[in-house]
């Protein structure tokens, strides 16, 4: 009853506030607020409020929200300690570990790890000398230079 009370008033200001939009003949935006504002009202007269408020208040619907989270915990349980494993399921392991079953690793082993490698340049030898400290200023120099510095 309080929820289709908070509804129907609800509905009431947003058709005014479509009004007084429509005053300023903002025509567009007008109806725009009037289709959110019998939103509401549809609401209460399909029945979904009274269904969505009866479920609400009911301790039993809670219980079962209750026992859905505790379910879903016991999945990410599960999850998280197959995943510190390494296997899905024990049968799997088993044969994996005396040679039969799915053989992963032999197909790609490094197909997924991403490929970040040293880059274009070669990594220096031992035979290139590093360079003087002096070089790195010839760049510095050729600015001001070029500046009349």
């Amino acid at each position: 009853m309080i929820a289709e009370t908070i509804c129907s008033a609800v509905s009431a200001a947003g058709l005014g506030l479509a009004a007084v939009t429509a005053y300023r003949r903002r025509f567009l935006a007008a109806t725009r607020i009037a289709a959110y504002a019998l939103v509401p009202v549809g609401l209460v007269l399909t029945g979904v409020v009274a269904w969505v408020s009866g479920m609400v208040f009911k301790p039993s619907v809670w219980a079962g929200f209750a026992l859905l989270g505790v379910a879903w915990l016991l999945f990410m349980i599960t999850r998280t300690v197959e995943r510190r494993r390494g296997t899905r399921d024990p049968e799997a392991g088993a044969a994996k570990a005396t040679g039969g079953g799915r053989n992963r690793e032999a197909v790609a082993p490094t197909a997924s790890a991403p490929s970040l490698g040293a880059g274009s340049r070669p990594a220096p030898t031992a035979r290139q000398a590093p360079t003087a400290p002096a070089d790195d200023f010839s760049d510095i120099e050729a600015i001001l230079k070029k500046h009349g510095i």
